[in-house]
This record gives C-alpha cells, structure tokens and sequence, in this order.
C-alpha cells in the first residue's frame, strides 16, 4: 500500500489534472521520472494512481478500468438524497466540489458534493444515456441527437457545441487538449477541448456506443463491427490493423498496463496485450450462454464482469480463468466497480451490493423499490449513485453519534 501511495503522490505531481496524460516541457521530465519509478511495464497509469479526490471520467480514469484504490468504510450511511426531475441511468461524475449527472429527458444537474444541494441545472430537451466527463473546468456530454456540448463546471454556462450524425452513448475522453468521442454514426470525433472545433474524424464500419479508452497516445474502441480499433489521439489515424473480436460490444475497454479487455454481446470476455498487438486469453462460459452489455472493471490480479443473465464472475487476469461467481436475483445493467478489496454491483432489482473482491462473498447490501441503471461513483470514502426514479444518494461513514440512519437497517423507499 505504501507503494502505491508513493505511485499516487508522483503521478498526481506532474499529472494534467484529467489524469494519464503530459503536458510538453516539465511532462517529459515527468515521463521520464515515472520509467525509472515504474518501470517500462506499469508506465501506463493504472487506476490505482488515480487522483483519489475526484471521478472526472464515468469509469474513474482514462483507462476506464472502473477501478478505485480508495476503502469505503465498513458501516455506512445515507449522506445526503436529492430528488431530481427525471431516471438517471448515467454514473455521475465528481470533481470540482460537485457531483455532475443527467437525465434521460435532456437535463443536466450540478449538485454541491457535501451537502446534495442543487447548484445549477440545464435542459436542453432532448435526452442523455451518456454521463458527462469533467476536465480542464468543462463538462462535456453528448445527447441523443448526436450534439456534444462543453459547459462550464461553476455556473453551467454553454462554452460550445458540435455536432456528430448519430446518437451518442458513450461518454468523452481527453487526452492533451483535445476531447474524443464516439457516436452511433460509426465515428470517433476529435474536437479541440478549448473551442469545439474539430480536428480530425475516424471512421468505422458499424456503430460504435462505447466510450474510448485510452492508453498512452493511443485510444481503444469497440464497436458493431466485431473489432478493436486503435487509433493515434494525435493524428486520427489507425494504429496496425484492428483487433478481431468475433462479434459486436457496447462495452468501453477496460485497460491495465499492458492488457486491454473487453467482453462482447454473444458472451466471451477477450484479453488482449496491446503492445504484443495479439489476443492473450478468451473466457465463455460453455455450460451456459451469456450476454454482455456493461463493461469490464480490471484491478491487479482480477477481471470483474456482469451478465445479462445475473451471474457476476471474477476472472485472473494472467488467465481468464474464473475464479468465482456471484448470481444475481435480476440482471445489472450497470458495469462493475472495483473499489480496493470490494466489488460494487448496482442491480436492476434495486440493490446496490457489496462483494468480495477476492471470493465474491456478500459483506453489504442496500435496497431501493426502484432499480440502479448505472454504477456509481466512489471519492474519498463516499459513493453516489443515482437511480430510476431520479434520485442521487450519497454514502458514506456511518455517525452514529449524530443520529444518522445505517444504510444497512434503512427500509425500502
């Protein structure tokens, strides 16, 4: 722990503050420092060094490994709960003293982190099914219609809109001064994150609802044509041939080091090594057909992914071998999160579950009349989550002293 501890306080020194990326100038000294540190095979930022204060991307970082080093508490309570106009089925994004979600209906909300207290909000009157991602003092979303907008974080003025020709589901990612995102029109746009205006187009051969994730200079994209693209963040152009997957994903890569997963719709899990450019393993289930429609969370040793047919299995990532499984009473649509030790399910039932994440044993489990559509996020010892019926909750340390309720003895709402 001591040592990544040391990890995070170096690479959150010379860090852009989306996290994975340099600046010119002092960034090479910093990339430097962090080959000597880290050496050649962990240059790529893991999750663990995330900036442990903020959740500026859906799936914690850059690498969407849906991985957090922080230790929730073991008893916890209900913080705050806000009511907002519409279901959210986004995780929300934290940074900036404020938690950041949208709605189905086209509007986006600002709400003060310590308190749930509304800030600011935007109805643009269409509909979002992407979170928003935080950099730089932008929020920048897609909608339904294909339009990206970039706000401003303090006061949710528009900075500037572009326009894709499809809808968009998956969220933006940064790396230097730009923002990428995908659409449904089969397209990966590059915008300049200052002004909006576009600096370079990467065409597929289907749709594409993930969200990019990226590795060094390079970003990983899934898509309905059954391959991993890998394209140049700084050019637009493709990197080697893209990788096989033998079927269409939704899912957002997930990458640690060396190693990119990804599961597919017609139920396999694919570990690729990205510098190898070759398939390591591939994982299905034989005794029983699987579907998957979230993405992967990827930690030091362990693979966690959630089917559309309830089971929650934890593959070796050397491997794909699997080392235990967890069944669902209904499906979870959301993605896994990986929180240190723990493993975080956010179910359709309307239970947000607490699992082992080194045998898959239940440790806690929160219940709502509703459903949870998307997975939370987790900062400084609090998680938000926001449900289908438009409520964002927060949790966190359990102060009993002061009368508040355990999220464990709380009733159904």
């Amino acid at each position: 722990m001591k040592l990544v501890r040391l990890q995070i306080n170096a690479i959150q020194w010379c860090h852009q503050v989306h996290g994975g990326y340099y600046r010119q100038g002092v960034g090479s000294y910093c990339r430097f420092a962090l080959l000597l540190f880290l050496g050649l095979s962990s240059i790529q930022i893991i999750a663990s060094a995330q900036d442990l204060e903020q959740w500026y991307l859906p799936r914690g970082n850059s690498q969407s490994s849906g991985f957090t080093s922080v230790r929730m508490p073991e008893d916890l309570s209900i913080l705050w709960e806000t009511k907002l106009d519409e279901a959210i089925e986004t995780t929300p994004v934290v940074g900036f003293g404020q938690v950041f979600t949208a709605d189905v209906f086209g509007k986006i909300y600002a709400l003060d982190q310590d308190s749930g207290k509304l800030r600011w909000k935007r109805d643009y009157e269409t509909g979002f099914l992407s979170s928003p991602s935080l950099n730089d003092q932008k929020l920048i979303i897609g909608d339904v219609e294909g339009t990206v907008y970039a706000l401003d974080v303090e006061s949710g003025k528009e900075l500037w809109r572009a326009e894709t020709e499809g809808e968009i589901n998956g969220s933006a990612g940064f790396f230097e001064d730009s923002v990428v995102i995908a659409s449904q029109d089969g397209s990966l746009y590059c915008y300049d994150l200052a002004n909006g205006k576009q600096r370079w187009k990467y065409q597929t051969q289907d749709q594409v609802r993930c969200s990019p994730s990226i590795a060094g200079n390079r970003t990983f994209l899934g898509g309905c044509d059954g391959q991993l693209h890998q394209v140049d963040l700084r050019t637009g152009m493709t990197i080697g041939e893209p990788l096989p997957l033998g079927g269409p994903t939704g899912s957002t890569p997930a990458i640690s080091k060396s190693k990119v997963v990804i599961p597919i719709m017609d139920g396999a899990v694919i570990a690729f090594d990205w510098e190898k450019q070759e398939q390591v393993w591939l994982y299905q289930d034989i005794d029983r057909p699987m579907e998957y429609r979230s993405s992967a969370a990827i930690a030091d040793k362990l693979v966690v992914v959630s089917s559309q047919t309830k089971q929650v299995d934890a593959l070796a990532i050397d491997n794909g071998e699997l080392k235990w499984r967890y069944t669902l009473k209904r499906r979870a649509d959301a993605s896994p999160v990986i929180a240190d030790e723990d493993v975080w399910i956010a179910s359709t039932d309307g239970r947000l579950i607490r699992l082992s994440l080194n045998g898959g044993e239940e440790k806690w489990i929160y219940e709502i009349r509703g459903s949870f559509l998307a997975a939370p996020s987790i900062v400084g010892e609090r998680l938000f989550i926001g449900d289908d019926d438009g409520v964002m909750r927060c949790f966190g340390p359990s102060k009993s002293s002061s009368g508040s309720t355990s999220a464990e003895s709380k009733p159904k709402l």
